[in-house]
């Protein structure tokens, strides 16, 4: 009876642990990592959430190196990724970097990637939704 109640406590503490680090970027592999990101941004407001994805993509672009890339992001919450972007946004915009030297600030350019998208869910065309379909109506008869 002892050792099963301390197997049960021992358990749930190591259960809690290993799910404790769920909003924190996994930096092991660009696998762990990518996974680490989509999980975040799933659970993330969705006002968040395109400030997050552009910071994200922006440190990728930034620093190509794996390696590097794994060390700056490993254990960073969604929160850190943003303030990283923000700083390499404001270190691009002091060198005359042409992808951002059109914004004349981090909230103009996430602003602008917000309608983008918006822009690009009205356009999008549903492939199912042709017009001149056969119809599948069927004759209902005895056999």
């Amino acid at each position: 009876m002892k050792i099963s109640f301390w197997f049960l406590v021992l358990s749930i503490c190591i259960a809690l642990i290993a799910c404790g680090n769920s909003n924190q970027i996994n930096g092991k592999s660009m696998k762990t990592a990518h996974k680490s990101v989509a999980f975040i941004k799933e659970h993330l407001p969705a006002n968040q959430r395109v400030e997050f994805e552009v910071a994200y993509w922006g440190l990728r672009n930034q620093i190509k190196d794996d390696a590097e890339f794994l060390k700056t992001i490993d254990n960073k919450t969604s929160t850190d990724i943003v303030e990283l972007g923000k700083a390499s946004f404001a270190k691009n915009k002091a060198a005359g970097v042409a992808e951002v030297v059109d914004y004349d600030n981090w909230d103009q350019m996430i602003a602008k990637q917000i309608e983008q998208r918006t822009e690009q869910d009205r356009s999008a065309v549903d492939t199912k939704d042709k017009k001149g379909y056969p119809r599948v109506d069927y004759k209902m008869h005895a056999m």
